[in-house]
C-alpha cells in the first residue's frame, strides 16, 4: 500500500470516531454500571458474536482490570448452561453492529426468564433494531462505512465499538475514584504493575 492509501484509511477511521453520536446515553450507561456493580454488588456481563464478541471480551477484561468486575458470556454457550453466571443486580452490555444478531436476541429472552428485571446496555449501528428496542440504554456507533474494500469485513465498525467501550471504562473509573493504588493491587506483573506501584507511592 502507498503512504497515501494508508493515510486515507487512518483518516476514515478517525472521522468515524469523531462522528460517534455524543448523547446523554453515555452518562446513563455509566450510571447504570456503577449502580449495578458498585452500589448493589452485581457485575457487568458483556456479550456479542464474532468480531463484536471479541470487542466485548476486551471490554470485560479492561473493566475488570480497572476495578469493575466484568465477565464475557458467549451468547451461544449461554444456551448450554453458561447462562447460570447471570445473577440479580448484574447488568448486561450487548454489542451488535446490525442490532439483529439472533443469538443476542435469544440471550435477552433467556436472561429475562432467569432475571426478569435485568438491565441491558446495547452498542449498535442501528438504533431502530430489535436489540436497541429492548435496551435500557442504546449507544450508537454512528453506522460508519467499513474501510474494508469489500465494505463487509468488520473494521471501522469495530473501531467505534472499541472507542465506545473505552469511554464507558474511563467514565466508570472517574465515577468510582479508581486510582494508582487500586490499579497496582490488580496488576502485580509486567511493566504496568511496576509503573502503577511506583505511581501509587507518590499519591
Amino acid at each position: 500500500m502507498t503512504h497515501d492509501e494508508i493515510a486515507c484509511i487512518l483518516e476514515q477511521e478517525a472521522v468515524a470516531i469523531r462522528n460517534i453520536p455524543v448523547t446523554d446515553q453515555f452518562d446513563k450507561a455509566i450510571s447504570l454500571i456503577v449502580e449495578s456493580v458498585h452500589t448493589q454488588g452485581g457485575k457487568l456481563i458483556t456479550s456479542g458474536m464474532g468480531k463484536a464478541g471479541q470487542i466485548a471480551t476486551n471490554i470485560a477484561t479492561t473493566f475488570s482490570s480497572t476495578g469493575t468486575p466484568a465477565v464475557f458470556l458467549h451468547p451461544s454457550e449461554a444456551q448450554h448452561g453458561d447462562l447460570g453466571i447471570v445473577r440479580t443486580k448484574d447488568v448486561m452490555l450487548l454489542i451488535s453492529n446490525s442490532g439483529k444478531t439472533r443469538e443476542l436476541i435469544e440471550l435477552i429472552e433467556l436472561t429475562r426468564g432467569l432475571v426478569p428485571e435485568m438491565n441491558f446496555i446495547v452498542i449498535t449501528a442501528n438504533p431502530s433494531s430489535p436489540l436497541a428496542s429492548e435496551a435500557n440504554v442504546c449507544l450508537e456507533t454512528g453506522a460508519p462505512e467499513e474501510v474494508c474494500p469489500l465494505g463487509l469485513t468488520p473494521t471501522t465498525s469495530t473501531t467505534t465499538m472499541t472507542v465506545i467501550g473505552d469511554i464507558l471504562v474511563v467514565g466508570t473509573m472517574k465515577k468510582i475514584g479508581f486510582n494508582n493504588k487500586d490499579y497496582a493491587l490488580r496488576h502485580h506483573g509486567g511493566y504496568l504493575g511496576s509503573k502503577s506501584r511506583a505511581q501509587s507511592k507518590n499519591e
